[in-house]
């Protein structure tokens, strides 16, 4: 019990000072500031709308607003932390002087791992708490679809977190990372265009167009598909707030769970050969 004890502290304590060394950080704090300003500012958008036709359209509006800018700075947040908490510590050196503690290689990976986790959670709570305001103002109901929304929501960042986390522990600097993390977002949220690509570039016999659809093919069969897990379509067309029944949300949570197991184990083996 003692040795479980043991191994489970080290990666707590060290997820705990990632937390608290992230939090202070100007780049994230600035985009939380922008995207609680954005949600904030979307409730007072009916002032720019038609007063006869407002009701409807600005309730899509601010649901529309409020779901995009969680998206978008929920996923820059998440990739700039997790592109950075270990390469950061790399150039500061503090790495080698933990790394010379008691503590495997593994459990420092996983602390900062659930460190980026953590920060990543209150930035999107605090995001959801004002989206729950704003939609409260308006409409004088806390709906609980989103919640299952915000649920799925950070499943996607866990994606997207640990394939960010695996390519940060072979760079020596957040540069390389951080665009490897855009590009899975970016590309992840077009899986369905990648396909349609590939499918429709076989019919022109063109080798260029061949050679694009072979690698919109390759693109889609490697990466995760995080268009699966928005209900954003739902939400701005105010579908009941009963868990949606279209939408498979346990499969999806055990979809999540397996692409990020997937990229924290590609993260472990890529620092396990890491020279330090």
């Amino acid at each position: 019990m003692k040795q479980i004890i043991g191994w489970v502290r080290g990666p707590w304590a060290i997820a705990v000072y990632t937390y608290r060394e992230g939090i202070r950080k100007r780049t994230l704090i600035g985009f939380l500031i922008l995207s609680l300003l954005v949600i904030f500012g979307s409730s007072f958008i009916s002032a720019f709308l038609d007063p006869t036709s407002r009701t409807d359209i600005e309730l899509k509006l601010i649901k529309d607003i409020c779901v995009a800018t969680i998206s978008i700075f929920g996923a820059l947040i998440t990739v700039f932390t997790s592109a950075s908490v270990v390469p950061n510590e790399i150039e500061n050196k503090v790495i080698y002087s933990i790394l010379t503690k008691p503590i495997r290689r593994w459990q420092y990976l996983l602390g900062k791992f659930l460190g980026a986790q953590l920060i990543i959670i209150v930035n999107l709570a605090l995001m959801g708490i004002l989206f729950f305001a704003a939609l409260y103002i308006r409409q004088g109901i806390l709906p609980t679809l989103l919640l299952w929304a915000l649920l799925l929501t950070y499943f996607e960042f866990l994606i997207l977190s640990a394939f960010t986390f695996a390519i940060s522990t072979a760079a020596t600097s957040p540069v390389l990372p951080t665009i490897g993390g855009l590009f899975v977002y970016i590309t992840g949220n077009l899986t369905e265009y990648l396909k349609d690509v590939q499918n429709r570039a076989g019919q022109t016999g063109k080798w260029l167009d061949d050679m694009l659809g072979r690698i919109a093919g390759i693109l889609y069969d490697v990466l995760p598909n995080l268009q699966n897990f928005s209900l954003r379509n739902q939400i701005v067309n105010g579908m009941p707030n009963d868990p949606p029944t279209d939408v498979m949300i346990p499969n999806l949570m055990a979809y999540g769970l397996i692409w990020a197991v997937g990229g924290f184990l590609l993260a472990w083996l890529i620092f396990w050969r890491k020279e330090l």
